[in-house]
């Protein structure tokens, strides 16, 4: 139990940080490979609908069927998987548009824009954002790696993925306004931090109440949120900078990846 706690809180602090290298990226490059960016998101989407509707949902379903019986069981399953896609909904409204982090900065647009103000404001709100979203998605992490390290192991490479141009959303535009890497990059790093506090909050005031229900619940929610950010935010962003279906391909390649590495697990 021990060795499944560490791992889970290293996985956690591990896709959380994630962001630290898309803004390192962004200061080595002069253009945005776009290419890249549509097939690896496409690809995280790819995992994270494929092992929450595959795996995850069954997982709490079956733990929830074996607690409460069939048709509670069911219908629990189900309450939870629409009630996580609720709540990373709400969490949705009440971040600004202007800092959306799932919409891509290109680094050679940021360049040529004169208001300073308007993009470290951007920048600032985005880094707000990204801690927000991150820290349901570190709880999922956690919890995900708590009770299947292999499971966890393939949400938190899904998370870090789609971490990655969340970063580089971060860090562009803070640099371009204040001309300033240390700040654009503790800006971005600061914002990945809060997936570890996610995982700290589900350590101390889930696990006393970690029984088959709470994991049912919770893990029907983890598949609902995951299932709402690969089509609300992942394949959208994917396929802005789409060419010839390489955010398809991503996602059929994320897919597979993701049905192999749980088949090697059974």
């Amino acid at each position: 139990m021990t060795e499944n706690l560490l791992l889970a809180f290293g996985l956690t602090l591990m896709a959380g940080l994630a962001t630290g290298i898309g803004s390192v990226l962004a200061f080595f490059t002069s253009t945005t490979n776009t290419k890249f960016l549509s097939v690896t998101l496409g690809f995280s989407a790819g995992v994270m609908i494929y092992v929450s509707m595959i795996e995850i949902f069954v997982k709490a379903k079956d733990a929830l069927v074996g607690s409460m019986g069939n048709v509670l069981g069911n219908w629990l399953t189900v309450a939870g998987f629409f009630g996580g896609m609720l709540l990373i909904t709400l969490i949705d409204k009440f971040i600004p548009k202007q800092g959306n982090p799932h919409e891509l900065k290109k680094v050679e647009d940021m360049n040529s824009k004169p208001d300073n103000q308007g993009l470290l404001k951007m920048g600032t709100f985005t880094a707000l954002a990204i801690a927000i979203h991150n820290f349901p998605e570190g709880i999922a992490t956690f919890t995900s790696a708590l009770q299947d390290p292999g499971l966890g192991i393939a949400i938190a490479v899904a998370i870090a993925i789609h971490n990655i141009p969340e970063g580089i959303a971060v860090s562009v535009p803070v640099y371009f306004a204040t001309g300033d890497k240390k700040k654009a990059f503790k800006l971005s790093f600061l914002s990945g931090l809060s997936e570890p506090v996610g995982a700290i909050v589900a350590y101390f005031f889930l696990m006393p109440f970690l029984n088959d229900v709470m994991f049912g619940i919770i893990f029907a929610a983890v598949a609902g949120i995951m299932v709402f950010i690969s089509l609300d935010e992942l394949l959208p962003a994917a396929k802005r900078y789409d060419e010839t279906h390489l955010s398809i391909y991503g996602l059929i390649g994320g897919m597979a990846v993701m049905a192999l590495s749980l088949l090697l697990f059974i």
